[in-house]
């Protein structure tokens, strides 16, 4: 009865000690994949959301700016016609 209780107890430990190795090599693949992709997206020459949204907000700026002035030139234009 001895030797099945110690049989079972190293079965366990390798079992424990199994699990524990493909959950690190889960952790590994994940861990690798996430920098592929990363490698690839930066292989794309796309932007970040952040960059995204600042140049998105510099159009904007650029746009309201550019119908104040034409708003201003057709005003002066107006001015001179009459």
């Amino acid at each position: 009865m001895q030797s099945q209780n110690k049989f079972l107890d190293d079965i366990s430990r390798l079992a424990t000690g199994a699990a524990g190795t493909v959950a690190g090599m889960g952790r590994e693949m994940e861990s690798r994949l996430k920098e592929r992709l990363q490698e690839m997206v930066g292989g794309m020459d796309m932007v970040s959301r952040e960059e995204f949204e600042a140049v998105k907000e510099m159009a904007a700026n650029a746009r309201a700016e550019a119908d104040d002035l034409r708003a201003r030139i057709e005003a002066l234009e107006a001015g001179r016609q009459t």
